[in-house]
């Protein structure tokens, strides 16, 4: 399954309780033998991205926060970003492509340096998120969690990665698959609730 998964959305399935991982919605940057690397689209933190990135803050999406990427390395940050018309030659790493969404025509996604002079890279990019930490797996580590159905693999859409209510993204996914997918956006935390 070694880069299957790199581009696409892993979605956790109601029944994976683990609190860092619960109704999240991570996007899969890197996926090989070695092991698999992504970030938690939907845990906005309290943090602005003006408090901890002032030079990138303009172009943060909304909410202009920094998210919990995940629980590995909280203190690094990664940042996505959508590119404009024009591809930036430098500081820009691209991402698969997601699927396309309506009459949206983004430009292309994709990793950034932050170590880049804003000023010079900011003029090809759209929007970007940062991302406090990461989901890590070790080497199969993540191919076992799929194969137990952890984690459900689906198609990621541009509109994933900047959306403007990170909190619904969860349900938001699960609503537009098809069948008994669809259906688990409505079950409540607490399925006695129910």
């Amino acid at each position: 399954m070694a880069d299957e998964l790199r581009g696409q959305l892993l979605v956790a399935a109601p029944s994976l309780l683990e609190p860092n991982f619960a109704r999240t919605v991570v996007a899969v940057l890197d996926h090989s033998a070695e092991g698999a690397l992504g970030v938690v689209l939907n845990r906005p933190s309290d943090v602005p991205v003006l408090d901890i990135l002032p030079s990138w803050h303009g172009l943060a999406a909304p909410p202009a926060l920094v998210h919990v990427g995940g629980p590995v390395s909280p203190s690094a940050a990664i940042c996505i970003a959508r590119s404009g018309a024009v591809v930036p030659a430098a500081g820009f790493a691209p991402l698969p492509a997601a699927g396309a969404v309506e009459d949206a025509a983004p430009g292309p996604l994709g990793t950034v340096d932050l170590e880049a002079d804003p000023d010079d890279l900011g003029r090809f990019l759209d929007a970007l998120r940062i991302y406090a930490g990461y989901a890590g797996w070790a080497a199969g580590q993540l191919d076992a969690e799929v194969d137990n159905q952890d984690w459900f693999v689906l198609p990621a859409q541009p509109s994933d990665y900047f959306s403007a209510d990170p909190a619904r993204l969860w349900p938001s996914v699960l609503r537009r698959q098809r069948g008994a997918l669809a259906l688990l956006a409505t079950m409540p935390l607490d399925p006695r609730m129910n």
